[in-house]
C-alpha cells in the first residue's frame, strides 16, 4: 500500500508541476465562487498570490475550506487529466515563509521577480498581493488515458 501511495503521490507531483492554472472554489456570504489563479506546488500544497480584497480571498478568510481543480484543456475525452484538491487555505503571515514561497513562485513565473519591469498597474498589484497556501486533505487524480473515468485518490 505504501508503494502505491508513493506512486500516486509522484504522479500528482508531476501533474501539478506540469500545469500552471488552478480554479479555486470558495464559499462566502454571497454563495459559491470560483477563481482562476496561477500557482506553484510546495510539497503537495499549492501556493498563489492574490489581492486580499478579492472575493475568493475574503471568502477563505471567513471559511478556510476550499476545493481546487487543475486541468489542461483538451477536446479529446481519452486525454482528460486533472486534479481535484480538497483542503483548507490560509494567508501566509510569517514573513520568512512568505519570502520562501514568493521565491518558489518567482522560479516558476519570472515576471514576479522583475516587478520593476512590469507595468505600473502590475507592479502595484504585486506589491499589495498576499501569499496564500492550500493544504490538501485529499487529492483525486483523474486520468482517462488509464481508462474512462479512472481516478486515484490520495488521502492525507
Amino acid at each position: 500500500m505504501a508503494d502505491q501511495t508513493s506512486e500516486i503521490t509522484q504522479r500528482i507531483v508531476r501533474f501539478l508541476d506540469a500545469n500552471h492554472v488552478m480554479s479555486l472554489a470558495t464559499v462566502g456570504a454571497l454563495g459559491p465562487h470560483a477563481a482562476s489563479l496561477f500557482y506553484v506546488r510546495d510539497g503537495l500544497g499549492v501556493v498563489w498570490v492574490s489581492d486580499p480584497n478579492t472575493r475568493h480571498s475574503r471568502d477563505l478568510e471567513a471559511d478556510a475550506r476550499v476545493s481546487a481543480t487543475v486541468a489542461p484543456d483538451t477536446s479529446d475525452h481519452a486525454l482528460i487529466r486533472g486534479a481535484q484538491i480538497h483542503g483548507a487555505a490560509h494567508r501566509v503571515m510569517d514573513l520568512d515563509e512568505r519570502h520562501r514561497l514568493l521565491g518558489l513562485l518567482g522560479q516558476k513565473y519570472s515576471f514576479l521577480t522583475r516587478p520593476k519591469n512590469a507595468s505600473a498597474k502590475m507592479a502595484a498589484a504585486l506589491e499589495s498581493a498576499a501569499v496564500y497556501r492550500l493544504e490538501p486533505a485529499r487529492v483525486v487524480l483523474i486520468d482517462n488515458s488509464l481508462g474512462f473515468g479512472h481516478k486515484d485518490t490520495l488521502v492525507l
